[in-house]
């Protein structure tokens, strides 16, 4: 996974990954037997809960399980509704998003929620390009350059790209135009935002799929663009390749639509999932 120079050692980025799914696979939770018959919503003091039979759902810190929108609880519910005999906690995206906002683990405030959603600005994927090989660059520029010119023209600012290590200058005001955007959402929906940026490695890409500028598919070929290239160059273990392409796409559109969620003001009528 890595080399060593001179006693330090250096992280290959293809391993990264691969190591980082390891990891994954070591802290997700064991999958569980369906102990449930019935998944309902209610609303309470605090917001909308959700229901396994006559149980009230809880986080990993035993907090209550409580969400601001009816719309976000019936969409956990059915995440819950959905598991069979076996409870696959990993396929569960909303109620991770949600337990993580209500438990605040990095115990974080919007302010720096906000910082380290521009902080991507400064590695965003898009921004990074390469002068060889040629094929790939001019892939990139085609690609890349009609999001980048998007994002400046709908927030006003100016992005860039960089051939160099050090990446793009971002200006100043651009990153305070992003922080000033960002402050318009909710903590809730700021989790989603810095979730699917996290998923995308681009604040560019996530803004554009946020505000329904590119579909979750487009959004993340844009950002698997160097990946996808060596694959149609040098071929790739197939299932391997559509695993990860399935897990990207499932886990940017779970945010996106935590996000939209977070926002939603308005009520569905029938809280009750199942008979």
């Amino acid at each position: 996974f890595c080399d060593s120079v001179n006693g330090l050692f250096f992280l290959w980025p293809g391993h990264l990954d691969s190591i980082l799914s390891v990891l994954d696979s070591l802290f997700l939770p064991p999958e569980r037997k369906r102990f449930y018959q019935n998944v309902s919503i209610s609303q309470g003091e605090g917001g909308f809960e959700i229901n396994l039979d006559h149980r009230k759902l809880k986080t990993p810190h035993a907090k209550l399980f409580t969400v601001p929108s009816e719309a976000l609880a019936i969409a956990v519910a059915t995440e819950w509704d959905s598991q069979k005999d076996t409870i696959k906690f990993y396929t569960m995206h909303l109620t991770t998003l949600c337990n993580t906002a209500l438990d605040n683990p990095t115990q974080r405030n919007k302010t720096q929620l906000i910082g380290a959603a521009v902080k991507f600005l400064e590695t965003d994927t898009v921004c990074y390009r390469v002068e060889e090989p040629a094929a790939l660059a001019e892939l990139q520029k085609n690609e890349w350059d009609p999001i980048v010119a998007w994002a400046e023209k709908r927030y006003n600012v100016a992005i860039g790209s960089s051939t160099s290590i050090l990446g793009p200058n971002i200006p100043a005001s651009t990153k305070e135009t992003f922080v000033s955007h960002l402050a318009s959402y909710n903590m809730w929906a700021l989790q989603g935002i810095e979730y699917v940026i996290t998923q995308l490695k681009s604040l560019i890409l996530s803004m554009g799929l946020i505000d329904r500028h590119i579909t979750v598919e487009k959004a993340v070929l844009l950002s698997r663009l160097e990946e996808e290239y060596q694959i149609q160059r040098w071929g790739n273990v197939e299932w391997a390749h559509d695993y990860d392409l399935c897990e990207l796409r499932a886990r940017a559109a779970a945010g996106t639509l935590f996000v939209h969620l977070c926002s939603e003001s308005s009520t569905v009528k029938h809280k009750l999932l199942q008979d």
